[in-house]
């Protein structure tokens, strides 16, 4: 491997590893928060207890998520100065304030719910817990607005051989950038929902504190359907951006290689990018890919042949990943919708088979979050700022193989002790239930 391809596999691994810790931390921290509105509102101390139990697997998950996000901006000058000259002026204000504003206020009310217990009012403990959650919310949305400026760049010129900014607002207000949030934190909110069931399913099944457990779950049940729905909605809105802003994407997404009016979707399909066609197609859903492009049954849709082959991402990659998260979609929403149903007739702690199904879910959601990554990033390529930057020219000048392989070696294994550790807490902790809480 050169320099390029290490240096990506390198900047692949610590994203998807922190992307492991920041779904949870995101869709947790709202459930906790509804958990202590429920609390203040009605008294009932199951709902005190709840909060307490799933705040502490929070305080877990956020606090060796922290540490994996410091390391991958370091990357940006180690490994892609060249990005980082060309692009700075750009990417790095959302950043900024990220960490100046958004990080800042999350922790700030962190510190004062963690120990203000009974040292403030009810009120205004409760204020900090949503204060946290608000936090959290922001510091993904100003990553994924630089992020959304990659896919879609706007509010820019060029100058002097560098990008830099004339317009702030078409910066944050860019519509790809909202729908990268809601997309992307809709999944969060979706992976929190099945951790809570998964985890409350466990007890259940040991007939350990069965009232809480119950209560927990069909809260859970009800999170991650309205989150599943919503995730669904938005993700049909991506879809449309994709379309109109990074055709090529869209086209490996379905592997199109013809353009044509009225496409087609495939439910399953094996590209053959060497031969440029698909050499199996399985259950052809007519003018669908249309459909989903641009709302319109008979719009056309840029074949993969439009582009030339230099400009085309990995098509099998990106079309398996995308194929496997929409069905991994439609497995949440029946799911919720299955404990939901249960969790209201009462009877949900005696469908064994299905709490052990909700048990072994819950890596699923963190999956199909892996998978639209992979769509959005591999998809992305050869661009690293779509039709602006290849990747190729992105990476730091005198970066040499040896020096990417000593740093991804130790980026490896500090992140698999930092791995070890947060499973072993959330199993230890979850285990234990709310009597340790």
């Amino acid at each position: 491997m050169d320099a390029i391809a290490l240096s990506r596999l390198q900047f692949a691994l610590t994203a998807g590893f922190h992307w492991i810790f920041v779904p949870l931390t995101l869709g947790l921290i709202i459930l906790v928060a509804m958990m202590e509105t429920m609390y203040v509102r009605t008294g009932d101390t199951v709902y005190l207890k709840m909060t307490k139990f799933w705040g502490k697997l929070f305080l877990i998950n956020f606090a060796i998520g922290v540490v994996t996000g410091i390391t991958l901006e370091f990357q940006f000058g180690m490994n892609w100065a060249e990005y980082s000259k060309y692009v700075g002026d750009i990417f790095g204000a959302p950043l900024a304030i990220e960490a100046t504003v958004a990080f800042f206020l999350e922790s700030t009310f962190l510190g004062i719910w963690i120990f203000g217990w009974k040292k403030i009012s009810k009120k205004a403990h409760l204020f900090a817990v949503w204060m946290v959650a608000l936090g959290s919310n922001l510091s993904a949305l100003w990553i994924l607005i630089a992020n959304a400026w990659m896919q879609h760049p706007v509010g820019y010129e060029l100058n002097n051989g560098r990008a830099e900014m004339v317009d702030f607002g078409a910066l944050i207000f860019s519509p790809y950038a909202w729908s990268k949030f809601f997309h992307s934190i809709s999944s969060g909110w979706v992976v929190a929902a099945f951790f809570v069931m998964g985890v409350s399913a466990y007890h259940l099944l040991k007939k350990n504190e069965t009232a809480f457990f119950k209560k927990s779950l069909k809260f859970g049940a009800v999170f991650g359907l309205v989150a599943s729905l919503f995730l669904a909605v938005i993700g049909d809105s991506s879809g449309i951006h994709v379309a109109k802003y990074q055709p090529t994407k869209f086209a490996a997404m379905e592997s199109l290689w013809e353009t044509q009016s009225g496409a087609p979707t495939y439910l399953m399909a094996i590209p053959d990018s060497k031969n440029e066609k698909n050499t199996v197609e399985i259950l052809p859903i007519p003018k669908m890919a249309s459909f989903l492009a641009f709302h319109d049954w008979n719009a056309e849709v840029k074949g993969l042949k439009d582009f030339a082959p230099e400009d085309r991402p990995p098509v099998g990659l990106t079309f398996f990943s995308f194929r496997f998260m929409v069905a991994l979609g439609c497995l949440f929403i029946l799911a919720s919708i299955m404990a939901l149903i249960y969790s209201k007739k009462d009877t949900i702690e005696n469908k064994t088979w299905f709490l052990k199904i909700l048990l072994f879910m819950i890596p699923l959601p963190y999956i199909a979050g892996q998978l639209g990554w992979i769509v959005a990033e591999v998809g992305r390529q050869p661009w690293i700022v779509y039709g602006l930057m290849r990747t190729s020219d992105a990476v730091s000048v005198n970066l040499t193989p040896g020096h990417v392989i000593l740093s991804l070696v130790g980026f490896v294994g500090f992140y698999s002790l930092l791995g070890v550790i947060d499973i072993y807490l959330l199993i230890k902790f979850s285990k234990k239930g709310p009597k340790e809480a």
